[in-house]
């Protein structure tokens, strides 16, 4: 588990260059993946944003950090990034600056993000694009492998638990 407001107050830069940190998008349940455009696990997208369509009005906010860094799968510039997602995926979530997610350069969220344990108790290296991490109100980060798709029950539970009723 990473404390809220430790992993909350990490600045890193917005699409636009402007620093920002994850507690300035709310308080609520946030849904923070590691995107990329040319990944075979691109249709995630779509899952990505009926999550936020869905439980964003109840407090969720799902954030997806491009990355480059698994065979070169987000080449893009940010404005090639952001204009295939609102064209592609009709995205309305905020899509952050492109980062690493592993090895030395990997941005400060990431290494926070890192410390969190799967369903299986593994830590550690992003293990490929569309990880995703549910971090609730209380500060408890829950990690889910790539494979595991945003509507997965066992992800929409953990959503659904933190989320005011």
């Amino acid at each position: 588990m990473t404390e809220q407001t430790d992993i909350r107050s990490i600045p890193f830069q917005s699409s636009d260059g402007a620093d920002t940190t994850l507690g300035a998008l709310g308080d609520g349940v946030l849904l923070v993946v590691n995107v990329a455009s040319k990944c075979g696990l691109a249709p995630q997208y779509e899952q990505l944003e009926q999550l936020q369509k869905t439980y964003g009005d109840r407090g969720l906010q799902v954030v997806g950090f491009p990355c480059n860094q698994f065979m070169g799968q987000e080449p893009g510039s940010m404005e090639q990034i952001l204009d295939y997602c609102a064209v592609t995926w009709g995205i309305s979530f905020p899509i952050m600056d492109k980062v690493k997610v592993n090895g030395p350069g990997a941005a400060p969220v990431y290494k926070a993000l890192k410390k969190a344990k799967n369903v299986e108790g593994a830590k550690g290296p992003i293990m490929w694009n569309f990880e995703k991490f549910v971090i609730t109100p209380s500060g408890e980060v829950h990690r889910f492998r790539p494979q595991t798709k945003p509507d997965a029950d066992e992800v929409v539970a953990v959503i659904e638990a933190n989320l005011p009723r």
